[in-house]
C-alpha cells in the first residue's frame, strides 16, 4: 500500500496541532469564566447605602415574563449591554420595599432605556410611584427627552427634570399594520385563509392590502378608549386639565414653531416638564437631596433597582405555610413545550398541574398577557385549570395589557375574572392559515408530480394547490372550533349561545366595555386579584405568601446570575448618566413590526392550523 506523501502527512500535523490549539483556547475560555464567577461571588453580596436614591431604571419592554434564559441575560450584564426586557414586578416591588426603608431618601426615575410596555404595566408602575409618593419622599424624573411611555411614568414623579435640548414625543395611540397580499402575489405564494367572524381581521395582513371597515370600526373603539386612559392618568397625575395632552399633540407644530423651535420650552409651557437642567446641575441637586457617591466628589449617592432587590430578597429568605401561587402565561401560545417568553401548552399545564398538587399552595391566580395562538394548545391549558379547580383550590385570571382570543380562552375557568380598564381582550374568533408554494416553484421552474391511495392525498401540502376536499375540511374545522369556543364563553359567563355570539365574531374589547358586557367580573390589577384569591381559600391577610411558579432555573444560569451580580454596581451610575430619549428611527420601528408579525406567524404550529389569535398590539 502506498504511504501518503508529503503534502497530505504535512497538512495532517498541521490539523492536529490546530486542533489541540483549538482545545486549548477553549479551556483557557473555561477557566476564564470560571474565575470570573469566582470572583464574582466574592463580591457578590450588595450593600444599601444608609443614606441613597433608589434609581428605577427600567430597560426595554415591561413584561410578566422575562423570555431570555437566565445564562443570556447575565452574560449581557456582564458586557454592559442594556436588558431587552424589564419585569413589571421587579420596579413594584421594589418600589413598595423602599417606601418603608429608612436607607432610601428619594426615586429617581431614569428612564432613558424604558422602549414601551402595555398600558396597564405602566398603570401598575404609576400606581406604585404615587404610593411611595406618600411615604413623603420625593420622586424625581430626569431624561434627556421623553418618549410616551417614559412620560406616562415621568408624570406620576413630584418633579420632572429634562434637559434644554430634550422634547417629549407624545403622539398618542396608532394601529397600524404591515399588509403582505401584493408581496405574497410577487412571491407567488397562496395564502389559504379561513376564519370565522368578520371582526377576526388575524388573517387580513395576508389576504389585503389595506385595513378592513370591520377592523377599523372596533379598532377605533378601544384604540380611542386607551389614549383616552393615558390622557386621563397623565392629566391627573400632573393636574392638568382633562385635554392638556390632546392639545399638545395637535398643536405642536404651531407651538413649535411659536418659540423658534426650542420644544424643551414647549413643554415646560404645557405644564409637563417642571424644570430644564443639564446632567450635571441634576447630579448636583440629587447630591443635596442624598449625599455624593463613595468617593465623595461625582455624583450622588444611589443604588439601581436591580441591585436593591437582591439586596433585601437575601434578607427576605422566608418560606410559608400557605401561599398563593401566581402562574404567568406571557406570549405567543404555541402547541408543545415553549421557552420563556411564549405559552408551550404541555409547559404551562406542567406548572398548573405542579400548583394543584402542591400543598403549601391554596389559591392559584393566572396572570394572562397574551394575544392566543394554537387552539389545541389553548385547550390543553384550559383542561389542565379545569383540573386544578377539581381540587377545590380557588383559581383567579388576572389580565394585564392583552388577554385575547386564546389569552381570553385560557382565562375563562377562573373563579373570578380580572382586568384592567385598558386591557385588550375578547376577541372571541378562530382562524386558519395554510400557505402553498407551487406557483414560487413554478416560477423556477419547478413542477410537482405523483399520485396517492385516495382522493384525499396531497390535497394538502406545501407544494401544491390546496384541493377541494381539504379546504371543505378546514372550513368545516374552522366553523367547529368557533361553535366550541363560543359554547364555552357561554357556559362559563352565564349567557345563551345568542348573547355570547354577539359579543364574538372576532371583536375586540377594552377592559372598561368587557366589565360592562359581562366578559369580566373586576377591574383591578394583580394585587387585587392575588387578595380575592386568597379571600377565596380562606387565608388571613398576614398569613399568607406569594409564590411565582415557574421553570426552575438550571445550574448554569444560577451560576451566570451571580457572575452578573457582580457587575451590576457598576451599571447603576451609568443608568443615570446615559438617561436619554429611546427613541428608535422611524424605519427601524416599521422593519421591527414587521418582523414581529413574521415572527408570530413562524410560530403558528398548530396540528389543524386552528388559531384562537388576535394581532392587536399598538404601534
Amino acid at each position: 500500500m502506498n504511504k501518503p506523501n508529503f503534502f497530505v502527512r504535512f497538512f495532517r500535523f498541521l490539523w492536529r496541532v490546530f486542533g489541540v490549539l483549538r482545545a486549548l483556547v477553549q479551556v483557557l475560555i473555561l477557566l476564564l469564566i470560571i474565575g470570573i464567577i469566582l470572583l464574582a461571588f466574592q463580591g457578590a453580596v450588595v450593600e444599601v447605602p444608609d443614606k441613597a436614591a433608589l434609581v428605577i431604571a427600567p430597560s426595554g419592554q415591561l413584561v410578566e415574563q422575562l423570555s431570555e434564559d437566565a445564562f443570556t441575560r447575565s452574560l449581557s450584564e456582564l458586557q454592559g449591554i442594556p436588558p431587552r426586557e424589564t419585569l413589571t414586578r421587579d420596579l413594584t416591588h421594589a418600589l413598595q420595599a423602599a417606601a418603608e426603608d429608612d436607607r432610601i431618601q428619594a426615586v429617581v426615575l431614569s428612564l432613558g432605556k424604558l422602549q414601551g410596555g402595555g398600558l396597564t404595566k405602566l398603570r401598575d408602575i404609576g400606581t406604585a410611584i404615587t404610593a411611595f409618593r406618600e411615604s413623603g419622599k420625593p420622586v424625581i424624573a430626569m431624561g434627556d427627552a421623553y418618549t410616551q411611555a417614559q412620560y406616562y411614568l415621568a408624570a406620576h414623579a413630584d418633579t420632572v427634570f429634562m434637559h434644554g435640548f430634550g422634547a417629549i414625543d407624545m403622539e398618542g395611540f396608532g394601529y397600524f399594520r404591515a399588509y403582505f397580499r401584493e408581496a405574497l402575489e410577487k412571491l407567488r405564494i397562496d395564502m389559504n385563509v379561513f376564519r370565522v367572524g368578520e371582526f377576526k381581521s388575524f388573517v387580513e395582513p395576508f389576504t389585503r392590502d389595506d385595513m378592513s371597515d370591520e377592523d377599523r370600526e372596533a379598532a377605533r373603539r378601544w384604540l380611542e378608549s386607551l389614549w383616552a386612559a393615558y390622557r386621563g392618568d397623565v392629566a391627573e397625575a400632573r393636574g392638568l386639565e382633562p385635554d392638556a395632552l390632546n392639545a399638545y399633540a395637535n398643536e405642536l407644530a404651531d407651538r413649535a414653531e411659536a418659540a423658534g423651535g426650542d420644544l424643551a420650552s414647549v413643554a415646560v409651557d404645557a405644564g409637563l416638564v417642571n424644570e430644564l437642567a443639564g446632567r450635571l446641575e441634576f447630579e448636583d441637586y440629587l447630591a443635596g437631596l442624598v449625599g455624593r457617591g463613595e468617593n465623595g466628589d461625582v455624583g450622588f449617592s444611589a443604588i439601581g433597582h436591580a441591585n436593591y432587590l437582591r439586596a433585601i430578597r437575601m434578607r427576605q429568605i422566608e418560606t410559608r405555610q400557605a401561599n398563593v401561587g401566581v402562574i404567568v402565561a406571557n406570549g405567543q401560545i404555541v402547541d408543545g413545550d415553549g421557552l420563556p417568553g411564549t405559552v408551550g401548552g404541555d409547559t404551562l399545564a406542567a406548572l398548573i398541574r405542579d400548583a394543584a398538587t402542591d400543598d403549601s399552595v391554596d389559591a392559584v391566580v393566572l396572570r394572562v398577557d397574551s394575544p392566543g395562538g394554537s387552539m389545541l394548545a389553548s385547550e390543553i391549558v384550559y383542561e389542565a385549570l379545569n383540573g386544578l379547580k377539581d381540587t377545590g383550590k380557588p383559581l383567579v385570571a388576572s389580565m394585564s395589557s392583552v388577554a385575547a382570543s386564546g389569552g381570553y380562552y385560557i382565562a375563562m375557568p377562573a373563579d373570578e375574572i380580572w382586568a384592567d380598564g385598558a386591557t385588550i381582550t375578547g376577541s372571541i374568533g378562530v382562524g386558519a392559515l395554510l400557505p402553498t408554494f407551487q406557483r414560487t416553484l413554478a416560477e423556477l421552474g419547478v413542477r410537482t408530480d405523483g399520485f396517492g391511495t385516495t382522493r384525499l392525498s396531497g390535497q394538502a401540502i406545501a407544494v401544491r394547490d390546496l384541493g377541494p376536499d381539504a379546504r371543505r375540511i378546514l372550513q368545516a374545522s374552522v366553523e367547529e372550533a368557533y361553535q366550541q369556543f363560543v359554547d364555552r364563553v357561554a357556559a362559563n359567563r352565564d349567557m345563551n349561545f345568542e348573547q355570547a355570539d354577539s359579543l364574538a365574531r372576532g371583536r375586540v374589547w377594552i377592559g372598561n366595555d368587557a366589565l360592562e358586557l359581562g366578559l369580566i367580573d373586576e377591574l383591578g390589577g394583580l394585587d387585587g386579584a392575588i387578595t380575592v384569591a386568597a379571600e377565596r381559600a380562606g387565608l388571613d391577610d398576614e398569613d399568607y405568601g406569594v409564590r411565582y411558579i415557574q421553570q426552575e432555573t438550571g445550574f448554569t444560569g444560577r451560576f451566570a446570575m451571580g457572575a452578573a451580580s457582580a457587575g451590576r454596581a457598576l451599571l447603576d451610575w451609568a443608568n443615570v448618566r446615559r438617561a436619554g430619549s429611546a427613541s428608535r428611527a422611524g424605519l427601524a420601528s416599521i422593519v421591527d413590526r414587521i418582523d414581529a408579525e413574521l415572527r408570530a406567524l413562524a410560530r403558528f404550529n398548530d396540528p389543524r392550523n386552528l388559531y384562537y389569535h388576535c394581532f392587536c398590539e399598538l404601534l
